[in-house]
């Protein structure tokens, strides 16, 4: 699941590469915006410790 946002960064990289720009931001974005929910869904789990 993590791997999604870096595989949609090199989408975009190689968006770039290949002259598509407008694209490319477009991934780029989704990608960051896919980061943040991933972000936001780990750093608001309950960790399960027992003490």
């Amino acid at each position: 699941m993590m791997s999604l946002p870096f595989f949609g960064i090199f989408l975009a990289l190689a968006l770039v590469m290949a002259g598509r720009r407008t694209a490319s931001i477009v991934v780029f974005g989704a990608s960051f915006v896919m980061l943040l929910v991933l972000f936001k869904l780990h750093a608001t789990d309950p960790l399960n410790i027992a003490l």
